[in-house]
């Protein structure tokens, strides 16, 4: 019977095991404070700690996106799995999707001729189509934004870590080498010495460079994620977009379903301008105010500040007021002595018809 044995190199095996043994001896020595090391250069130690820095933000941000995408942890890891056998992840529904079909069915179960029924049918075809959305959501983020994160983790960063390793390896063996010349004792091993010193400095130098030349190739890998960045914000801004499309369409059909107690659909762009308006009032300071331009008014009732830009009022005290730039439906601006706000027009009466110039207050 004939067995294949393999083929064995014992000079090299042996070889290796020496320069193994040289180099535990060398980081033993170093982590004892006996030997001295061959630093690397400033630079080489800044792009070192930037692609460190990178690798640890990297993995921090893939793994967040990753939660906010699929809170489930059960499920991230089921398709982890999934994708390291090269299986097609399962069909799972989300829990929008779970809601749509649990309020359909209640709403066929409760009546669709009564108005509780309807509405529960058409919130569960919203849910259904947000669902959807949420659906190509997720997927195009992990095309646009996820995938190439973790491309860039488990290739290029690799790589670099790889040759970090053996940068390492060849600066431990390039410093043994400068002990064995520091402790020859005759002619030839201080010739033997010198000439491994010379080979392990050559190795180094090179391996120091190709090591180099990754670690700089992180400035063209942070544009490529700045893209994909941006392509994700993109992704967010029209699965927001549709969502908001889906419910606008929602409160129409609600609406129009009347019943006993009728929807009343909400506009959020009437309460995005009442609070740009709002804005608008807070953003005139009260040290804007021209003195020729206040009149007196007494308060009528006691009211309490809301927040830092309006004043406390005390009932029948007076105070200078003016209008707010642009002219506010709600309110004017007051000055209590020193003390400058809003103030509510209904708490006021006007004591002046017109501007009260120049006065001392």
């Amino acid at each position: 019977m004939n067995i294949n044995l393999p083929n064995f190199n014992v000079k090299n095996l042996v070889k290796e095991a020496g320069s193994t043994l040289s180099r535990v001896v060398q980081l033993t020595e170093e982590k004892l404070g006996t030997t001295e090391r061959t630093e690397y250069d400033t630079e080489f130690q800044n792009l070192a700690e930037r692609a460190d820095v990178t690798k640890t933000w990297t993995e921090k941000i893939v793994r967040d996106t990753e939660s906010v995408l699929i809170p489930n942890p059960q499920n991230r890891v089921e398709d982890f799995i999934f994708e390291k056998i090269e299986k097609s992840k399962p069909q799972r529904l989300s829990n929008l999707e779970h809601l749509a079909l649990a309020m359909i069915e209640a709403g066929g179960d409760f009546g669709q001729d009564l108005p509780y029924g309807q509405a529960l049918i058409k919130v569960g075809q919203a849910e259904q189509k947000l669902g959807q959305c949420e659906r190509d959501f997720i997927a195009t983020s992990g095309i646009c934004f996820t995938q190439p994160l973790r491309k860039f983790l488990d290739g290029e960063m690799k790589t670099i870590t790889k040759e970090r390793g053996i940068l390492e390896t060849k600066r431990l063996d390039l410093d043994a080498c400068k002990n064995r010349v520091k402790k020859a004792r005759s002619m030839l091993g201080q010739q033997n010495a010198e000439r491994d010193l010379r080979v392990a400095q050559s190795e180094f130098d090179r391996q120091s460079e190709i090591t180099k030349l990754l670690l700089e190739g992180i400035s063209t890998s942070q544009a490529s994620h700045l893209r994909h960045l941006h392509a994700f914000v993109e992704t967010q801004v029209r699965y927001y977009k549709q969502c908001t499309d889906v419910m606008n369409n929602l409160q129409r059909e609600l609406a129009r379903l009347g019943g006993p107690t009728p929807y009343a659909p909400i506009n959020l762009n009437e309460e995005e301008n009442t609070n740009a308006n709002s804005a608008n009032v807070n953003r005139r300071h009260p040290t804007d105010v021209n003195a020729d331009q206040m009149r007196r008014a007494r308060v009528l009732c006691s009211y309490d500040a809301k927040d830092h830009t309006e004043l406390n009022l005390n009932a029948n005290e007076v105070i200078f007021v003016t209008e707010c730039s642009p002219i506010n439906a709600d309110y004017m601006y007051g000055k209590q002595g020193l003390l400058k706000g809003l103030v509510p027009r209904a708490f006021l009466e006007m004591l002046d018809d017109e501007s009260f110039g120049n006065s001392s207050y």
